[in-house]
């Protein structure tokens, strides 16, 4: 493994779980640019670094004031993660913004109850799974499973005023652009009374099938070692402009193969792009069209009604580009 041309973040005592999140964000091209283009919020200070990472290593200090972090204390990667998406700008954050719609419905009247929460990741419990190793794609399945309240569970119903069997079911209203898991190794063992790390191996898809029809394809996993006080934080990125894999522990860089999560006990963070749904995609009696009206422009003669037709022309071939350049 050689150094490559993307530099490292110092670390400044115990940020290594601000640097691994900080070089996801870097390294997210479409965060990277709006916050480029906004001199407020977080955004002034996150794109003062990023510009430069692009040039040297350096460190972090204007974040961990702004943050008000203490650099001697370790912290969770994830949490640090919300707190610097909900503190940068609308257009920078909205890339990992999603929503989901919880129902409630009442066995008793069949009221149903909704509401629409907004999400920046979406926690999968490990400390429940029985199995030897755990799978990302059940532990998806097992998120937007229903959920039935019964017995002692049961829940209040405002229209019978009493408590009822229930059913929640979740769904996803809107999918964002990027799609933050989180791998809860870190809960509370109320056998022990204290918080507890879980080292499940995990096997992580490279790709995978949200409900509603959209598939995401990881670039970026968060790794954690060690225990719950003394561990570390690394990252590990793809460049999706060169299709290369990167490892990223703290001011070291380096290249690495085509990663394989399989059975791995190190991730908690996962962060897959949205990919473009065939329908979505250019249809190709579309580019045909297009071919054969450029094809009419360059036999015919430049009239009013074929400037008209160039005009439009001009304008699908910029919404073709538009799209292909999102997937």
């Amino acid at each position: 493994m050689t150094a490559v041309q993307h530099h490292g973040l110092r670390n400044q005592g115990a940020t290594c779980y601000l640097n691994s999140v900080l070089q996801v964000l870097f390294m997210t091209r479409e965060f990277r640019e709006a916050v480029d283009r906004h001199t407020h919020y977080l955004d002034r200070h996150l794109g003062d670094l990023f510009n430069e990472l692009q040039r040297h290593t350096t460190f972090t200090h204007t974040l961990t004031h702004q943050l008000s972090i203490r650099v001697w204390e370790q912290e969770d990667a994830a949490e640090y993660f919300v707190e610097i998406v909900t503190r940068s700008s609308p257009e920078a954050s909205q890339i990992f913004r999603g929503q989901l719609i919880h129902k409630t419905k009442c066995s008793k009247c069949n009221t149903v109850k909704k509401t629409e929460p907004h999400f920046w990741l979406l926690p999968l419990a490990l400390m429940d799974s029985n199995s030897k190793t755990y799978s990302v794609v059940d532990g998806i399945r097992e998120f937007f499973r229903d959920s039935h309240f019964r017995g002692l569970d049961q829940m209040y119903c405002e229209e019978c005023d009493d408590k009822v069997d229930a059913t929640v079911t979740c769904e996803v209203k809107h999918h964002p652009e990027v799609l933050v898991l989180l791998l809860k190794r870190f809960d509370f063992d109320y056998h022990y009374m204290r918080y507890v790390k879980s080292h499940q191996a995990v096997d992580v898809n490279l790709s995978l099938h949200i409900p509603e029809n959209q598939t995401y394809e990881l670039y970026a996993a968060v790794d954690h070692v060690g225990d719950l006080r003394g561990g570390h934080y690394t990252a590990t990125i793809k460049n999706q402009d060169e299709d290369q894999w990167y490892n990223f522990n703290d001011e070291r860089v380096t290249r690495i193969r085509p990663i394989r999560l399989e059975k791995t006990k190190n991730a908690y963070l996962l962060f897959y792009k949205k990919k473009q749904k065939m329908s979505d995609a250019p249809k190709e009696c579309e580019i045909i069209k297009i071919e054969n009206q450029c094809r009419y422009m360059k036999n015919g003669t430049f009239t009013p009604k074929n400037m008209c037709l160039l005009f439009r022309v001009v304008i699908i071939l910029s919404i073709v580009v538009v799209t292909l350049s999102r997937t």
